[in-house]
């Protein structure tokens, strides 16, 4: 049985999509009759489930320009070959392998309720799988640094969590193997939610501004 807030929850989703066709269909559909053979992207961004933070209208893309993998704070687990399901490194693969991507890029965000949960305790309602996922990035928040408090202390463990992503990426044999060969590079950023601003972490691991205007 649906429910009245569910049928108003369909109901705006269905406006959505009349907006869609009506606002940006006509320009777009040459390009989606075009991908309806097949896509190419030359880019992976792997960021949060967070619906704060959708990749493509952050980063500008069109349909088609990139492939995005989205989860609980955006992280990838080490190389594991085994029969177990890995949806986040089936992924990668799919990406890396078969779409054969120049590049990935690992998107955290502000606010991140993951890495909250990392450094601060799930709450008791995210206990099923969220508290074993976030175990991923156990060792990011070793790294913090124990003198920080507050958005300071939050940031940083924002910035720690994509850092074990970068690392795991490399236990991919095919991963390793294309970033040595110079075929594919990897990528940190960071959007802060409330101004806007992306950054970019460098060579050096200092992380800057993306330069607008």
């Amino acid at each position: 049985m649906t429910d009245a807030r569910s049928s108003t929850s369909l109901d705006a989703l269905f406006d959505g999509y009349r907006r869609f066709r009506a606002e940006s269909w006509p320009e777009l559909r040459k390009r989606f009759e075009s991908l309806a053979e097949g896509q190419a992207p030359r880019i992976l961004v792997i960021g949060c489930s967070d619906s704060r933070v959708d990749p493509q209208q952050i980063l500008g893309a069109a349909p088609g320009e990139l492939f995005v993998l989205r989860n609980v704070a955006g992280l990838v687990p080490p190389y594991t070959p085994d029969q177990s399901h890995h949806g986040a490194s089936a992924a990668v693969e799919y990406a890396v392998r078969v779409l054969k991507v120049e590049r990935i890029v690992v998107l955290a965000h502000a606010g991140c309720g993951g890495v909250n949960a990392l450094l601060n305790g799930a709450p008791p309602e995210a206990s099923d799988f969220v508290v074993g996922w976030m175990g991923i990035a156990a060792r990011a928040r070793e790294a913090v640094d124990p003198t920080l408090e507050g958005d300071a202390r939050q940031q940083a463990g924002e910035e720690a969590s994509v850092g074990v992503t970068l690392e795991n990426l490399m236990t991919f044999p095919w991963v390793r193997e294309r970033v040595e060969a110079g075929d594919l590079a990897l990528t940190a950023m960071h959007f802060a939610v409330r101004d806007g601003c992306l950054r970019c972490r460098e060579q050096s691991g200092r992380w800057s501004a993306v330069p607008v205007g």
